[in-house]
């Protein structure tokens, strides 16, 4: 089986550079169920989503053949957090994502040795969309938890640098990763906020968020040699979007099309809206298809202002 995959991935590189053909780099993918990598997948020209790991973790062939042939893999949790402890038990929070990237990364240069596994993951691309778990679980803790706030992004920061690191230190070189956006304007709010309106403080609150990412970013790049990123700007987007909804195609960015106005999870039982495409949020927190799909086209060659300092199209066809 290794002999075939390295075969393999040798004549996909040959036929492709003889027929001029850029081919595609591997995605693989981290953070929680907000990350949009179907559609960031389409937009770099791969098939369609990287398959989640433990669907594949049962056979290393499986793992390595799906890391090299197919376009990567996915790691990301729904409910997963950057901090350990963001609804522990329930989800495979970061850190454990970035080790299950390791052990894929053993089996593949077991498989065709470090220097082909090396080279792919120089070019792969590393999407990472997280932190939104986190901010929901301090939003719940007592009062005066909250108040510390400083302390707070500090644990986060160190946290996700510390995960960013590691997959540097493991091959990775580029990395899009997306902020978060007006999570005080999520329809659960409805649920956590009597009044039903967006949050000024949640929003401010992950504006905090955003701005440490930024800067965290910016210390990797100077520390990090051949460290390439593009950070999406989901918040700009979602104030742009908001401001007019009708000019992106939205006539509902408050409520949610599956659930009603009862702010509940999306079930088979629950009332689905009639044209989900109208519709900024699929549920009480997750963003619509379409919503996702201009997310994606505005972080990967849209606007300037949207991705900071290049955008993703930039940082996947870099060399």
């Amino acid at each position: 089986m290794e002999g075939f995959v390295l075969f393999l991935v040798i004549s996909m590189e040959v036929l492709g550079a003889a027929a001029g053909v850029l081919l595609p780099p591997p995605m693989y993918v981290f953070g929680d169920s907000l990350v949009w990598l179907r559609r960031a997948a389409k937009k770099i020209g791969l098939a369609g989503s990287p398959p989640p790991y433990l669907a594949l973790a049962w056979s290393s062939s499986l793992v390595v053949s799906t890391a090299l042939t197919i376009g990567g893999v996915s790691y990301a949790s729904g409910g997963a957090g950057i901090l350990d402890s963001t609804n522990a038990g329930n989800n495979i929070p970061l850190s454990k994502q970035v080790q299950y990237f390791n052990a894929t990364r053993s089996k593949m240069i077991a498989a065709v040795g470090s220097g082909a596994v090396n080279t792919l993951l120089s070019r792969s691309v590393v999407l990472i969309g997280a932190g939104g778990n986190d901010l929901g679980t301090f939003y719940r803790s007592p009062p005066e938890q909250q108040s510390d706030v400083a302390t707070f992004y500090g644990s986060l920061m160190s946290n996700y640098s510390a995960a960013i690191t590691d997959l540097y230190t493991l091959g990775a070189r580029k990395f899009a990763i997306t902020n978060l956006g007006l999570v005080g304007c999520l329809p659960v709010n409805g649920v956590l906020d009597t009044a039903g309106a967006c949050s000024d403080l949640r929003n401010q609150l992950g504006a905090g968020f955003n701005d440490a990412v930024r800067n965290m970013l910016a210390d990797l790049a100077a520390r990090l040699p051949g460290f390439r990123y593009s950070l999406g700007d989901a918040s700009g987007l979602m104030v742009d979007t908001f401001a007019d909804p009708p000019a992106s195609g939205f006539t509902d960015v408050a409520g949610e099309c599956c659930g009603g106005d009862q702010r509940v999870d999306c079930s088979p039982n629950s009332t689905v809206c009639a044209n989900r495409d109208h519709y900024y949020f699929w549920d009480a927190v997750h963003i619509s298809q379409e919503a996702a799909k201009q997310r994606a086209e505005a972080f990967y060659d849209g606007p300037a202002k949207y991705t900071t300092p290049i955008n993703f199209k930039q940082l996947v066809w870099s060399t």
